[in-house]
């Protein structure tokens, strides 16, 4: 629990941040980030009313209004919490006690420890002796708890009233057979209409998912119909809805309406997710076809996403991690390690990453050499050959060169290859005016940003398929294809659902 300094501390910093919860949670180390909005709205609510809720948030689920009617009710019925939540119906009599004490200042304290005098205590216990009513009603209308109905009975009839009341009985009266049937035949009504009323508060809370002491006049017709519907088993028809205040042609349509309709209201848009998922050649997740399908505008949660995805078995291939060394000894003088990790890039062309990855088909064995800017992800060039030789690499890098622009000049970051330290990438890295930069021995993550590259490639365009009568031929256009497609449309969440070259254009990057 945080203290009111704490919490203010943390509304000052979010309402000077515009309401953005990140960094005060940096910043504070807390809270909950759903948090924040909740005691901004306490926050907003103490300024309206001039009402300070320390720690006793839950109290503003009604209204002010609300509160003060209760209160004033409250005060009508001598501070008894329990007949007046009885009487209209909410809160439970420990909150209203709370309400009292909040709206009146502690002014209802003195009233609170109310004392009954003998006479009310043997007008109860008789009521509740003689079945005049209930002991739950009787409880109600005094304000009191049951037990302490049990206790007053068991100590007037301790005192010798037992004798005394069973001699007032006597002296009543005796009624005929008939009247006493008809009371059995009025009992036996009442107990009826009892069940059937306490059932529709259960079926409410269960099925509407609505409180006990909502007034049933109130529900929708929709609402009702469900009730009767779920109920008609059990009663008559016309019990339940002259019960529930609905015409019976009100509830004939309803119920037709509600046949009428599909149970799944989401058909079409899990149609549109199988769709969106052989679309992206088996590599969306939940959380990029929910992207998906909000750039199309259709509003859908992401847990009916993910269900109904685990449900039909559309999942993304995967292949099990499993420890791998190019490391082949030192060639060369190694370059410094500039990049040290950071993979984080304020502009294009500041920082580019650079691999040979091995696809090995039936047919034979493709390499994939690309360069991979750190800004947005985007292969900026990239080449496909059956060797992995130093013209795969040359040629890469003349291609990422062409594309810079007068002033620019990246830090290329490798591993410790022999591709990246013969003359012939050394002097075109000199030409061109680019940093070189190198991982350390045998440390692949070092250049985790192109690995996982190398990973999400293979995991969405090779793994998942067989390639055993393909040539290596179209391999390579396959492949090529993939690394276009992965520029140009496929969408990536930390871009705002955007692929690199879209994202770039909402920026002024790219024509």
């Amino acid at each position: 629990m945080y203290t009111r300094e704490e919490r203010m501390k943390a509304v000052d910093l979010y309402i000077k941040h515009k309401k953005n919860a990140t960094p005060v949670i940096l910043a504070l180390g807390y809270p909950a980030r759903k948090s924040l909005p909740r005691w901004y709205k306490i926050y907003m609510k103490e300024k309206e009313t001039g009402i300070l809720h320390d720690g006793l948030f839950w109290l503003l689920k009604y209204p002010l209004e609300k509160r003060k009617y209760a209160v004033d009710c409250c005060r009508e019925n001598g501070w008894n919490f329990t007949k007046t939540s009885v009487e209209i119906g909410y809160p439970c009599p420990k909150t209203l006690k709370l309400w009292c004490y909040e709206l009146t200042a502690g002014k209802c304290d003195h009233q609170i420890s109310r004392r009954y005098t003998l006479e009310e205590k043997r007008r109860a216990v008789e009521a509740f002796y003689f079945r005049e009513c209930s002991s739950y009603e009787v409880s109600a209308r005094l304000g009191i708890h049951r037990g302490i109905l049990y206790k007053w009975q068991n100590e007037l009839l301790g005192k010798g009233d037992e004798a005394e009341m069973a001699a007032q009985n006597t002296e009543q009266p005796s009624k005929s057979n008939e009247e006493l049937l008809s009371e059995i035949e009025l009992l036996k009504k009442e107990i009826k209409r009892l069940k059937l009323h306490n059932d529709v508060l259960e079926a409410t809370a269960e099925i509407i998912k609505k409180g006990p002491g909502v007034d049933r006049k109130k529900l929708t017709n929709k609402e009702k119909t469900l009730l009767i519907d779920a109920l008609r088993k059990r009663y008559p028809l016309i019990d339940l809805i002259d019960h529930t205040g609905i015409k019976r042609s009100t509830f004939f349509y309803h119920l037709k309406r509600k046949r009428e309709q599909p149970e799944d209201r989401h058909v079409m848009i899990k149609e549109r997710i199988i769709e969106i998922f052989e679309e992206s050649r088996s590599s969306y997740g939940y959380r990029r076809i929910h992207a998906e399908l909000g750039r199309e505008g259709k509003r859908i949660s992401e847990k009916i996403v993910r269900v109904f995805m685990s449900e039909n078995a559309l999942t993304v291939y995967g292949k099990n991690k499993r420890k791998y060394s190019s490391y082949q000894g030192e060639k060369a003088p190694s370059a410094e390690n500039i990049i040290k990790r950071d993979f984080h890039a304020e502009a294009p062309n500041s920082k580019w990453l650079t691999d040979i990855t091995e696809f090995h088909i039936p047919t034979g064995k493709v390499y994939l050499s690309p360069v991979i800017d750190c800004f947005d992800g985007m292969a900026v060039s990239w080449t496909i050959g059956t060797r992995p030789d130093s013209e795969l690499t040359n040629s890469m890098l003349d291609m990422a060169i062409s594309k810079l622009k007068k002033g620019e000049h990246p830090i290329i970051h490798s591993d410790r290859g022999s591709h990246y330290r013969w003359p012939g990438w050394i002097s075109r890295t000199e030409e061109a005016g680019l940093i070189r930069s190198m991982s350390k021995k045998g440390c692949s993550p070092d250049n985790a940003a192109c690995e996982g590259f190398f990973g999400r490639l293979k995991n969405e365009m090779f793994y998942n398929r067989t390639w055993s009568n393909v040539k290596v031929e179209e391999f390579i256009k396959e492949l090529d294809d993939y690394m276009h497609w992965y520029n140009e449309k496929r969408i990536k969440i930390s871009l705002g659902a955007m692929s690199p070259l879209e994202y770039r254009r909402s920026l002024n990057l790219a024509a």
